[in-house]
């Protein structure tokens, strides 16, 4: 592959795509053989390796990391009348749980550089009726870990960790999921490690994991060959051996597979440095190669300085085999947000980079080549398009 090779004689490069290797494969195959297809004995295992990679605390998958979210909200207590502080920087799944729950989503700003959630801004929007915390790590990249547990134990609040794409990210050393409060994994198919769909919620003691098992089938508790009982409003979330087995394969690569992915940020870092692109603007993430996974590679356009917009940015990028995607829209500007009195101007941060945002290409399978190619392509359009 060379540079000189015109970009429609190459393959179409996706922004994500998932590493699942033949043992696996095979795996699944057996599963669906054995008769045993729901939950089961596969999603005990997985369930037991998890718990054994974040120390061994207790965890229980679910069917996504969006119920996972949901039911950590709940174990905490968070009900009508409570209010939740969360970012406006993340997927809509993360406010609309904390309206599933009756509670009302608090959004602080985000910080201009790492992109999450301004934690000065964040114990600022605490007011008494605040229950919890429930922080977003975009692409991978965790907060400030001591000072958001430090204003939690300050105001006594419950945190409830949105860690969907930090699976493999750490702080100071400690694995995520490792330490905390209540920690949330999404193993969804364009996550670093997956089930296909799924999440895992990681807990305090034996108690709150029997309440997660509680909510994540009906509120069901059985005792005995014939003994059933229901106590609470449980739900429908839990996760088949099928996909526990996808889960269990990828586990045993989590960290060649978070290596790879720094290596290659590193790639692109190099790449972009003093190129068209960051000459005429393009803001890079932050550089931390320690404790990210580098679930996404993701810029920020400097729309006023372009003469084009982002969505024809997209578009030129397609034009020339590469992928791309948004994350995220900031999410208090959506309709059903609006509607509960969210407006422009409210979060500035959030809503520039939610503007221009773009996540480039970036998995286990890509080589310097792929984001060599990459970059040369944002290199192009910035400097064909420069005011």
């Amino acid at each position: 592959m060379t540079q000189n090779v015109p970009s429609k004689t190459l393959p179409f490069l996706p922004f994500v795509r998932s590493e699942i290797d033949e043992e696996t494969i095979q795996g699944v195959a057996d599963v669906l053989r054995s008769g045993w297809i729901t939950t089961g004995p596969q999603n005990q295992q997985f369930e037991a390796e998890l718990s054994a990679y974040c120390g061994g605390r207790p965890v229980r998958t679910f069917n996504s990391g969006t119920a996972t979210m949901e039911i950590g909200l709940r174990i905490a207590g968070v009900g009508e009348g409570d209010e939740v502080i969360t970012t406006p920087m993340t997927w809509v799944s993360t406010s609309n749980v904390i309206i599933e729950t009756g509670a009302t989503p608090v959004f602080a700003d985000i910080d201009p550089v790492t992109r999450n959630i301004d934690l000065d801004l964040l114990e600022k929007a605490i007011t008494p009726r605040t229950k919890a915390i429930l922080p977003v790590y975009l692409s991978g990249l965790p907060v400030d870990m001591d000072r958001l547990y430090g204003i939690a134990r300050e105001h006594g609040l419950r945190v409830i960790e949105d860690a969907a794409q930090a699976f493999g990210s750490s702080w100071r050393g400690q694995k995520i999921g490792a330490f905390g409060d209540i920690v949330s994994f999404s193993f969804h198919a364009n996550k670093n490690v997956t089930s296909i769909e799924g999440g895992a919620l990681v807990l305090n003691n034996e108690e709150e994991a029997v309440l997660a098992q509680k909510y994540r089938l009906q509120g069901i508790t059985r005792t005995g060959f014939d003994g059933m009982d229901c106590d609470l409003l449980g739900g429908k979330y839990n996760l088949t051996d099928v996909a526990a087995r996808v889960g269990l394969g990828q586990l045993k690569h989590v960290e060649r597979f978070t290596e790879q992915r720094r290596e290659l940020a590193r790639a692109y870092f190099e790449s972009f440095a003093n190129g068209a692109a960051v000459r005429t603007g393009v803001q890079l993430p932050v550089q931390n190669f320690t404790d990210s996974n580098w679930h996404m590679f993701q810029i920020a356009l400097p729309l006023e300085r372009l003469s084009l917009t982002r969505a024809e940015f997209m578009g030129q990028m397609k034009e020339r085999g590469i992928g791309t995607g948004v994350h995220y829209p900031a999410l208090h500007l959506f309709t059903l947000y609006r509607g509960r009195g969210f407006h422009e101007g409210m979060f500035p941060h959030a809503e520039k980079y939610g503007a221009s945002t773009v996540t480039l290409p970036l998995f286990t399978q890509m080589n310097q080549d792929d984001v060599t190619r990459v970059v040369q392509a944002v290199d192009e359009i910035c400097a064909a398009h420069a005011i």
